[in-house]
């Protein structure tokens, strides 16, 4: 019990958090006065919530590492995801625009693939040249992802609007039974799809439990939980401040996905660079691709349930330009990812792709 108080002690993320929305909550009337005001509280909250972020990246590490992969990584998309599903649905309710969830899903995409896999087979790839991982498992995401983003966000662009609202609630079915199924493959059936075993380690390895039973599940697991709930907290505050300040620069809601896009992907990114520089690549493509898959699977079910609750309007149906760069960028990964190693080229690819969307974003 000592041992955990100490240990709560230095959870300086969430007394942070917690002074902030205090502070700002109390100054909000007085902020939204004026454009500093917003961009200040902006600003602040945005900064905040990363730095919480930072903290789920850490008790999902820490789960990781008690329970291996690929339960490890599962943990932390799981988490990142349900960070996005609740931003999304408080910026729905906020806006009200039909497009955010679709946006979001997009630059959800855009960041994980791009973006996280492609700095980090640069970063792994400058320290280690040619990074190895188990080509099954980006084979595995990467169909799934193809059916995933035709289903949901290509066929609408076809439908009739007289059966759009009956193939929404068929589409949430489908991605319920399609998460369970790709689960169950992932964990048990073909867990070794998702496992890159170098032949120089040992034994106590391979059971991914040996000398990890200092780890705390209970404790971290908890205070996963409690830093994702402040997450969703801060960003409804933060979304009033979001909303004010891209109104008065003019600036297209989309940033504000992206601003999601980021708060969502920040645990991911910082795990998946950690584990490129300890040449850990299957862990990197666990979570760029997993991350990304988990993003549809379980988003789109999740806005169309909450839009349909709350009477709202939703357009999941991707535009030409956000469809030409979802096409080159499973292009790309389908080329890059079918030998089982990355290296700087493939990433540097990548990242371009993400510069051309960051750009595509302001015309």
């Amino acid at each position: 019990m000592r041992s955990v108080l100490r240990d709560l002690s230095k959870e300086y993320s969430l007394f942070i958090a917690i002074l902030a929305y205090f502070t700002i909550t109390h100054f909000e009337h007085t902020l939204v006065q004026t454009t500093m005001g917003n961009l200040l509280g902006f600003g602040l909250l945005f900064a905040v919530i990363i730095y919480t972020a930072m903290s789920v990246a850490h008790h999902a590490e820490k789960l990781a590492e008690k329970f291996g992969e690929p339960y490890g990584t599962l943990i932390l998309t799981l988490s990142a995801v349900l960070v996005e599903i609740v931003i999304i649905a408080i910026m729905m309710v906020h806006e009200h625009n039909p497009h955010l969830a679709r946006d979001t899903i997009y630059s959800a995409i855009m960041l994980d693939i791009n973006a996280l896999l492609g700095m980090a087979a640069i970063i792994g790839g400058i320290k280690h040249g040619e990074q190895p991982y188990n080509v099954d498992s980006s084979n595995s995401y990467l169909s799934m992802l193809l059916v995933a983003i035709g289903i949901a966000m290509v066929i609408p662009h076809f439908m009739d609007a007289a059966h759009i609202e009956g193939y929404m609630l068929f589409t949430v079915v489908l991605f319920v039974l399609l998460y369970i199924t790709f689960t169950r493959v992932q964990v048990a059936s073909h867990k070794y799809f998702f496992e890159y075993i170098p032949q120089e380690e040992g034994a106590c390895d391979l059971d991914g439990s040996c000398g990890h039973e200092h780890i705390n599940a209970w404790y971290h697991g908890v205070n996963l939980v409690v830093s994702i709930i402040i997450i969703g907290v801060l960003s409804e505050v933060l979304a009033v401040f979001m909303g004010n300040t891209l109104s008065a620069y003019g600036l297209p809601l989309s940033i504000g996905a992206v601003g999601v896009a980021v708060i969502s992907a920040s645990p991911e990114l910082i795990t998946a660079v950690r584990a490129a520089v300890d040449n850990r690549m299957q862990t990197v493509v666990n979570i760029a691709l997993g991350a990304s898959l988990a993003t549809v699977l379980l988003t789109v079910p999740a806005v169309i349930l909450v839009t349909r609750f709350m009477g709202m309007e939703i357009d999941l149906a991707i535009t030409p330009v956000q469809g030409v760069m979802l096409g080159l960028t499973l292009l790309v990964s389908i080329v890059n990812f079918n030998d089982g190693e990355t290296n700087v080229l493939e990433g540097f690819l990548h990242v371009i792709l993400f510069v051309v969307f960051a750009y595509l974003l302001f015309v």
